[in-house]
C-alpha cells in the first residue's frame, strides 16, 4: 500500500526518462539557425538592399494611407528581392566554390 501511494504521488519513474530526450530535442530545434536566413539578413543590411527596402516601406506607407488607391508596391517590392537574392547567390555560390 505504501508503494502505490509513492506511485500515484511520485508519477511512474519512466515517465521522467520519457520527458527528458523530448526536452532536449526542442532545444536543439531552437539553437538551430538556418544559414540561408543569415545570409539573407546580411545581404538586407548592405547599401544597395537597404535602399531598395527604403523605398518598399516608402510605398507601402503611402498605399496604406489612403482609402481608395490602384497603386500597387508591386515593381518596389520586385526590385528588393531581386537586390536581396542577387546578393544572396553571390555570397552562396562564392562560399560553395
Amino acid at each position: 500500500m505504501v508503494f502505490e501511494k509513492k506511485m500515484i504521488m511520485y508519477g511512474e519513474p519512466d515517465d521522467e526518462e520519457e520527458e527528458a530526450p523530448a526536452e532536449e530535442e526542442e532545444e536543439e530545434e531552437e539553437d538551430m539557425v538556418d544559414p540561408l536566413e543569415t545570409i539573407r539578413a546580411k545581404c538586407e543590411a548592405s547599401e544597395h538592399c537597404a535602399h531598395t527596402r527604403e523605398r518598399l516601406e516608402a510605398c507601402t506607407a503611402r498605399v496604406g494611407s489612403r482609402s481608395h488607391t490602384e497603386e500597387e508596391c508591386t515593381e518596389e517590392l520586385f526590385d528588393f528581392l531581386h537586390a536581396r537574392d542577387h546578393c544572396v547567390a553571390h555570397k552562396l555560390f562564392h562560399s560553395v566554390k
